[in-house]
């Protein structure tokens, strides 16, 4: 028989356990703690500015693209393409998402919703998302609340937008009003 290994369940190596009622020596949380990598430890020692920073740079430049491509005076075979649309002739998942976010830049939801619904109902959401957690990441002297998403909702939306995306390719109306 092997001897137990330390840490485990409180007893050290080659002692059995203790009786009840007697205090048990710390117990290591992990056998083997690897060293940190340079990456890793460049980006713990970043201020927490950069990570929102960063993300709101790649936001600014997916608006900025955006606005300058003018999608909705594009085909589909337009570039850049939907390779689905452009193979299949079906929308896809995604089919509508540059023209729906250009026609919310300017104000228009109902067009918004006509080409992509789903990322009109989200978009709100992810907004906040993004606002509250750069709020609360740049130590300000006030806290806004996390968005808690259950995982229910996140499933019944991901099964709302597979609908909405297998419905928008049915030929008849009133379906075809969601075809792009």
């Amino acid at each position: 028989m092997s001897a137990p290994l330390p840490g485990v369940l409180g007893e050290e190596a080659g002692e059995s356990a203790p009786e009840q009622g007697v205090p048990l020596p710390p117990v290591y949380q992990y056998a083997y703690q690897p060293r940190q990598g340079r990456f890793a430890r460049f980006v713990s020692r970043l201020p927490g500015w950069v990570a929102p920073a960063g993300v709101g740079a790649l936001i600014s430049g997916g608006v900025a693209y955006t606005l300058l491509m003018k999608p909705t005076s594009a085909g589909a075979d337009a570039t850049p393409t939907c390779l689905v649309k452009m193979l299949t002739g079906f929308d896809c998942p995604g089919c509508g998402g540059t023209r729906a976010a250009w026609y919310m830049l300017h104000g228009d939801i109902p067009a918004a919703a006509h080409h992509h619904a789903p990322l009109v109902f989200a978009a709100p959401f992810l907004a906040y998302l993004y606002v509250a957690w750069t709020v609360n990441r740049l130590n300000l002297p006030f806290k806004l609340p996390m968005l808690r998403i259950s995982n229910g909702a996140l499933i019944g939306f991901l099964v709302a937008w597979l609908v909405f995306s297998i419905a928008r390719n049915l030929p008849w109306a009133p379906f075809t009003y969601f075809f792009v």
